[in-house]
């Protein structure tokens, strides 16, 4: 069964008729030619695909197209004006957190949304004390990054560029 769904992907509106199972993830790949999200597992499991979805990162392999009619999703490429680099993705550069770089646009939007729920208070698993605000530190970091896997083990990199990024020491 089709249905139209209205999405705006990098601040550009698009109205598509998709199929009721159609994933967000392929409708970005498949329908609007936007790599950035890479299909790793197909099982939210590898976080490859994460984007963020109403401003918080999401696995857009998970998501229903049909339910996110109206959403606004920011993929890597979105982050930050055309021909510049958000400054999450320039920590990374700065940091040689990537080498394949095939995760690495799900890990900066994953980042992008670590920085962000860390600034909202939000706690989590690695938090000490949860009455207080969350402290950017390596665990934590870690932690809140865990649901993005690198193959090629950039995780010693990863981690550093996400706490610079977020203005903390590495």
């Amino acid at each position: 069964m089709d249905t139209d769904v209205t999405v705006t992907v990098d601040g550009r509106q698009h109205r598509l008729t998709v199929d009721t199972r159609t994933t967000l993830l392929d409708l970005l790949r498949e329908r609007l030619g936007n790599t950035s999200p890479k299909k790793g597992c197909d099982h939210g499991q590898c976080g490859a695909c994460t984007v963020l979805l109403d401003g918080e990162r999401a696995l857009s392999c998970l998501a229903l197209a049909v339910a996110h009619d109206g959403a606004e999703v920011t993929t890597a490429d979105g982050l930050a004006p055309e021909g510049e680099l958000h400054p999450v993705a320039q920590a990374f550069v700065d940091a040689d957190a990537f080498q394949c770089g095939y995760c690495t646009p799900g890990q900066v939007c994953s980042a992008v949304g670590v920085l962000a729920e860390v600034g909202r208070g939000w706690p989590s698993h690695a938090t000490g004390d949860l009455t207080a605000a969350p402290e950017l530190t390596s665990d934590e970091v870690a932690e809140r990054m865990s649901g993005n896997l690198c193959r090629c083990a950039a995780y010693a990199n990863i981690t550093p560029a996400v706490l610079r990024a977020g203005g903390a020491r590495a």
